[in-house]
């Protein structure tokens, strides 16, 4: 393992809210907006958080295909080839292009122990998760809704720009992501993302440590408060 890939798979250390805010602290500003919207369904399956590089792809199921089986069948093997390629740690970040009515289901028992086989990370996409008590441990997926069926669910397209929730990736992005939502990380900032990170878990104690003393009060909290409005992005 590359020091550049131990790093990026401790960024699973953290929730997405403090990698979030600490890309503005590596920023020096407010206002870094990539970022999905909206409330996901979440069956974390034992992980705190998922960060790799996407892999991509989109997905339909809500009428049946007008290919033949054949195309589908062999565009669905290429698809766990693709997965099964490119630098780990790595997400498999599916759109499905029925949203917002999306009713078919990609990830259950099948495809959560498959690619979590593959040596993929966990799971984002806008579509529908199933089979919630069989997932497999330690694969993260988090998804649009959750319902009973596949439909006629398929691979549309591989390696390709996708959007969940507002979000934009491109294929090789790095993404984070929990059960608040995902983000894309930006490459520029990857060198001083860890001392952000400290940065951002010490400013905050300024406030926590004092409040969980004995004797806390508006007035201890209006010193902190001064303190930690000087010390923050």
């Amino acid at each position: 393992m590359t020091q550049n890939e131990e790093f990026v798979r401790s960024l699973a250390r953290y929730d997405t809210p403090t990698i979030c805010n600490a890309i503005e602290v590596a920023q020096g500003k407010r206002g870094f907006d990539d970022y999905t919207r909206g409330t996901f369904q979440a069956a974390m399956n034992g992980a705190k958080a998922m960060v790799g590089y996407a892999r991509t792809a989109k997905i339909a199921g809500k009428n049946p295909p007008k290919e033949s089986p054949e195309v589908i069948k062999a565009r669905r093997l290429d698809y766990f080839r693709y997965m099964a390629g490119g630098p780990r740690p790595a997400l498999c970040v599916i759109e499905d292009i029925d949203g917002p009515n999306c009713v078919s289901a990609w990830w259950g028992e099948v495809h959560t122990v498959v690619h979590k086989g593959l040596k993929l990370s966990g799971a984002i996409t806008n579509g529908v998760m199933r089979d919630l008590d069989d997932h497999q441990e330690g694969f993260p997926v988090i998804a649009g809704s959750i319902g009973p069926s596949h439909a006629f669910v398929r691979v549309e397209e591989l390696e390709c720009p996708v959007e969940i929730f507002g979000m934009n990736v491109t294929p090789g992005d790095l993404v984070h992501a929990d059960q608040h939502g995902a983000l894309v990380i930006p490459p520029e900032i990857m060198p001083e993302l860890q001392a952000a990170i400290d940065k951002l878990l010490a400013t905050e104690q300024i406030i926590i440590a004092p409040a969980k003393q004995d004797g806390f009060d508006i007035e201890t909290l209006e010193t902190a408060w001064r303190e930690f409005e000087q010390s923050r992005t």
